[in-house]
Formats: structure tokens, sequence, C-alpha cells
């Protein structure tokens, strides 16, 4: 495998009850990924619980640890143990009273960066705002050994600043661990055009910005939300060179040539010909009419 030769492993997992089950299925996940040679191993959200925003419930903020904490100290000794960088998602508890959903980066076994979520949603058992703080750490991206990390979370991925501000710090591949699913009642009607929606948006991403995409989703039912699965890795042209099915675990395991994203933004140069004298409509909420 060449230098800019990477293998990417995205692990897509149900959940349980038990958060330390759930993190020594993790474990078991990542340690197989590596033994086929993955360098760069991304895991879903908030993948040590089920989902906890289901409803607004002050008993789940128990679910929230510090960072570093137990958990990334234990990812960190993990990684530097089998030679990867990692991705992964945690209920951060920052002070009393303040939570995050933030990712960490980790390479040569260290915390290389963090990133705390910036669009916080409030749907129908999506209940994110009720726990979550909006992100303060802006967009960035992250070096590893293995090319240079963004990551947003879930919600951010279908905000096309966000992927762009990301990519503009250098990000070569962008990484979204995801929890997203059906609501069973409504699945029949409206099923395919929301996942096919979820999936558009991220390739767009891909294209729009030159990079590489990798959106590690949850699988299986969890109270009111059947999570669809689905994670996929996309090249910087919006090809999606792996998928997982919607109703099973499973652990993508790709090579990306880093150097497509020098020669994609060469073919297609979106980032050259941006006006960036003319977008400062973008920080208003509104553009009303004259």
């Amino acid at each position: 495998m060449s230098a800019t030769t990477v293998r990417l492993a995205v692990i897509q997992m149900s959940c349980e009850e038990s958060r330390e089950r759930n993190i020594e299925r993790s474990v078991e996940r990542i340690q197989s990924a590596a033994s086929q040679g993955a360098q760069l191993v991304c895991l879903q959200e908030l993948f040590a619980t089920r989902y906890p925003c289901q409803s607004e419930d002050h008993r789940q903020f128990d679910l929230a640890e510090s960072i570093p904490g137990e958990t990334s100290r234990r990812l960190c000794d993990l990684a530097g143990q089998l030679d990867i960088a990692l991705v992964a998602s945690l209920f951060e508890q920052r002070a009393p009273g303040v939570y995050h959903n933030t990712a960490i980066v980790i390479d040569e076994g260290e915390l290389r960066g963090m990133y705390r979520k910036m669009h916080i949603p409030d749907d129908p058992f999506y209940y994110e705002k009720f726990y979550f703080t909006p992100g303060d750490l802006g967009f960035r991206s992250h070096a590893t050994r293995f090319g240079k990390v963004g990551v947003c979370v879930c919600w951010d991925q279908w905000f096309p600043e966000a992927a762009r501000l990301t990519a503009l710090t250098g990000a070569q591949i962008l990484v979204y661990p995801t929890a997203i699913g059906w609501i069973p009642d409504e699945k029949e009607e409206f099923g395919v055009s929301q996942h096919s929606a979820w999936e558009t948006m991220m390739r767009s991403h891909a294209i729009a910005n030159g990079a590489f995409v990798a959106a590690p989703n949850r699988v299986g039912r969890e109270e009111n939300i059947e999570f669809w699965g689905a994670s996929f890795v996309c090249n910087p042209n919006g090809e999606v060179m792996r998928r997982a099915g919607h109703d099973e675990e499973a652990t993508l395991l790709v090579d990306i040539n880093l150097d497509q994203v020098d020669a994609v933004r060469t073919h297609w140069p979106f980032l050259r010909d941006r006006r960036i004298d003319a977008y400062d409509g973008l920080t208003l909420r509104w553009l009303d009419d004259e």
C-alpha cells in the first residue's frame, strides 16, 4: 500500500443497554478492522450507549463523561496498541450543567483533537437541544499520519456551510458519525426518500469540496427509532465506494488514495473559483428583498 493510500474502516453497530458491552463490542470490531490492515477507524455517533435523546429525561445525563475520561483514555490506549488513528463520538460533560455531543480524533495513542457538534436538532425523538450545548470549537480538521481528518456529527451533515468550512481547514476526509433512522409509522411513505436525501447530501459535500466522505451510522431498533444503517464511504467524485445494509452490523474496509483529492480539486476547481467577495449574505439569517 502506497504512502498516499489509506485503509479506512467504518463500523456500523447496534447498541445494547449495557454501556460496557457496547464498548467491548466496539473494541472487538476495532481490533478486527486493524487486523485486516485498517489505519483509520471511524465509529458511529454516541457509540457507547443507546441513543439517549428520544425523550427529555434528566437521568440520561448520567451517561456523560469528561474528555479526557475513562472511555477516551481506553480508546487512546487501544489505538496506540494497534497503531491506528481513530474517530469516536462521546457524550461529554464539560462542566456542571454544560454537556456536548463531541467527537475525538486519536492518533499514535494520543488525543489529537476534538469537535463539538455545532448544529443541534430538535425533532420528534431527537430532542438533542435538551441535552447538548452547541459546539464552540468551530469547524476544524486534525492532522493524522493517515491524512487530515475533518469531523462533523450527524445533523451537521445537512449543512453545506459546515462541510465547506471544514474542508477549508485542509480536510481530505470528512467523517460524519451518525445516529439517524426511521420513525416506523413514517417508513412506508417517506423511508426511501429520507434515506436517499441523507446519502445524497453527503455525496454532494464530497463533490463540492473534493474530499472523501465516511458516514458511520448505527443500526437496529431502539425504542421509537429504527436506525437505518447504510453507512458508506464515497470518493471526491461523490461515487459510493462501499455501503452497508439497512438491517445488519457491518465493518466497511475501503482503500482510499489521498492523491485523488488534489486531482479532483484541480479538475473541478470549485475552491479556486469561489467568489469570496460576494458571500457576505451567508452570515445573515435571511436576505430580505429591497
